[in-house]
């Protein structure tokens, strides 16, 4: 089968289509007929060789692709809750072969059965990112009808998701953007949209009882803003696992008695929630998947480049072969 595989870490031009053998369910696993993935800021820094959290877990020849669309082909013998033939979605394990690929392996805990009357293509584009939104608003930012939430870099792949369970669960959302994105955020869901390009969010909000850092910039300079803003018993949640919560940050918040947190619980490898919350929230029609682009997958090199521009509202998707 085809794979794309990093044979040595460096820029899009190190992405390889390789010939490599398709792999066999353990007990534990099934095997998945892909359909699509999506690109991932992690997936441009795996490619480049890491950062701090991750590097030790990096193994070459690499395999990219932490989100998963396809039809269940094979089942372990101990998979009881998947048959041949259903459409799956999840996020393969890691560290892995990824699933750039026509075929995976996997742990069946880590997917869900596809949200009803959605393509392959969006299904893709969804599951890492939504595991992270979901984690960040729900399962730690604990959130509540009325609450005031903001969620900065609010049109990315974390972001728009993280806006959508927001305002489904009746939230007031606020995001920032740039102007572009102002009608895009709007349309999610958003209730206020704040330019990044021409305001300072922290002089014209108060009274944040959550706040949610899914841009991929690492900003120590947004943490300490961010307090300005919150309300005492607020939280503010961050998607940046390789960046540790500085103390004066932490000072500053233990002073108006708020608290912060990590997505993933400190852990790199899992997120505390599931793919349920997602799945339902799509088959209600409150959460929808937004496709940036769709590249075939012998162009990921220019899905990369056009990833790493951090410019990109919703998500890149590589589509490995077309629905039936």
């Amino acid at each position: 089968m085809k794979a794309i595989r990093v044979y040595e870490f460096g820029g899009p031009e190190v992405l390889q289509m390789a010939e490599v053998e398709r792999p066999t369910p353990a007990a534990d696993e099934i095997s998945i007929k892909m359909y699509a993935t999506s690109v991932n800021p992690a997936d441009y820094i795996f490619r480049q060789g890491g950062n701090n959290v991750i590097r030790a877990y990096l193994k070459l020849p690499l395999g990219l692709g932490l989100d998963a669309a396809g039809v269940v082909e094979e089942t372990g013998s101990e998979v009881t809750q998947f048959k041949a033939g259903d459409r799956v979605y999840g996020v393969p394990n890691f560290p892995g072969d990824g699933s750039y690929a026509e075929y995976i392996a996997a742990k069946a805990n880590q997917f869900s059965l596809m949200p009803d009357h959605i393509s392959f293509n969006e299904a893709g584009a969804l599951p890492s990112c939504a595991l992270i939104a979901w984690n960040g608003i729900v399962d730690l930012g604990h959130i509540q009808r009325g609450q005031r939430v903001l969620i900065h870099a609010a049109a990315g792949g974390v972001g728009n998701l993280a806006v959508q369970f927001a305002h489904a669960m009746g939230a007031y959302v606020i995001g920032t953007a740039s102007a572009y994105n102002f009608n895009f955020l709007k349309n999610l869901g958003a209730d206020e949209v704040i330019d990044y390009n021409s305001q300072h969010f922290e002089d014209v909000l108060q009274n944040v009882d959550l706040v949610f850092n899914a841009s991929p910039v690492r900003d120590k300079s947004l943490r300490l803003k961010s307090v300005k803003v919150m309300r005492e018993g607020s939280i503010f949640v961050c998607t940046h696992l390789d960046q540790p919560l500085e103390q004066d940050f932490l000072d500053a918040l233990a002073k108006i008695g708020a608290t912060a947190t990590l997505v993933g619980g400190g852990s790199v490898t899992t997120y505390t929630s599931s793919l349920q919350g997602t799945t339902q929230m799509i088959n209600e029609g409150k959460v929808k998947a937004v496709i940036s682009k769709i590249y075939p997958l012998v162009e990921v090199a220019e899905a990369h480049r056009q990833s790493e521009t951090k410019h990109v509202s919703g998500k890149i998707v590589l589509e490995i072969r077309k629905e039936e």
